[in-house]
C-alpha cells in the first residue's frame, strides 16, 4: 500500500525503542508497512504512512508503541462527527 498516503505529519504515533524487544508483531501487523526491523529492533520507516489505526500498538507486548486515533482511523472520525473531538477512542474490540 505504498501509494496510500495520508495528511502529512499529523500522525500521533509513537516509538519507545528503548522498549521494544524485537519481536516483529507490528511490522507483521500494520497494513501499510510503517516499521521495519533492524538490528532486531523495531523503526519507524514510513511516519506519514501511519492511519492510525492502533493495530501496532495493540500488538506490542511491551507497550512500546503508542498513538491516538485520528485521521486514519474510521471509527474515531465517525466518533469525532456525534461527539467532537473530546472522548473519541477506537479502544474497543470492534475497532482497527
Amino acid at each position: 500500500m505504498e501509494k496510500f498516503r495520508y495528511l502529512p505529519n499529523v500522525s500521533t504515533l509513537k516509538l519507545d525503542e528503548s522498549l521494544c524487544i524485537g519481536c516483529g508483531s507490528c511490522t507483521l501487523v500494520c497494513p501499510h508497512s510503517v516499521f521495519t526491523m533492524n538490528e532486531k529492533k523495531a523503526h519507524i520507516a514510513d511516519f506519514d504512512g501511519c492511519m492510525e489505526c492502533g493495530a501496532c500498538m495493540n500488538n506490542c507486548p511491551v507497550a512500546a508503541i503508542d498513538l491516538r486515533p485520528g485521521v486514519g482511523c474510521a471509527a474515531a472520525i465517525i466518533q469525532s462527527w456525534f461527539k467532537g473531538k473530546v472522548g473519541v477512542s477506537c479502544e474497543t474490540e470492534t475497532c482497527c
